[in-house]
């Protein structure tokens, strides 16, 4: 249970970082996705359920706080999530490859989905284009943040599972 006010709380701070202070900067020609960056680091540390979990749960929220059509980005970030939890125990993310090539990864699987998606509604999606600066700059974006959000996640024992001590318990 503390796991999940855990995960609840770190989504809660991720989405007000993302929406309230970085959607504010004009310096920046898009936000980058560091929720996703975060639905990642919670599969890779917890399994398939709590990265599909995660990821529900903080699209579902920046559902309610975008103009994207409600459920887009809880599907998209459980898709995200469950991918991640695959590779749970599988992959080192301490270091610098990893992060960088899973931030990019789970940036274009994202536009892959969003794509799908709006074959499906066509003219109320806004999908990216694969020639677009967007899609790029974001992929730039989170690539050059996943280490640090990955790094700064660390720091936290909760957010990764340990299986000695719950197999104690």
């Amino acid at each position: 249970m503390k796991r999940f006010f855990a995960f609840f709380s770190l989504i809660i701070c991720t989405l007000l970082i993302q929406t309230a202070v970085l959607s504010n900067r004009h310096a920046l020609p898009v936000v980058p996705d560091i929720l996703l960056l975060v639905v990642l680091y919670i599969g890779f540390h917890n399994g398939s359920t709590a990265g599909e979990t995660s990821g529900f749960f903080s699209g579902l929220l920046l559902d309610f706080l975008s103009a994207a059509p409600l459920g887009l980005n809880a599907l998209v970030r459980t898709i995200v999530g469950f991918v991640s939890g695959l590779f749970y125990q599988t992959l080192e993310t301490r270091g610098m490859l990893i992060p960088i090539v899973s931030g990019f990864t789970a940036t274009i699987i994202k536009a892959v989905l969003i794509r799908i998606i709006s074959f499906f509604y066509p003219g109320s999606i806004l999908t990216y284009s694969l020639f677009s600066s967007v899609l790029w700059y974001e992929c730039l974006f989170n690539t050059l943040c996943a280490p640090l959000v990955f790094r700064f996640l660390s720091f936290f024992t909760f957010f990764v599972k340990d299986f000695q001590t719950e197999s104690l318990n």
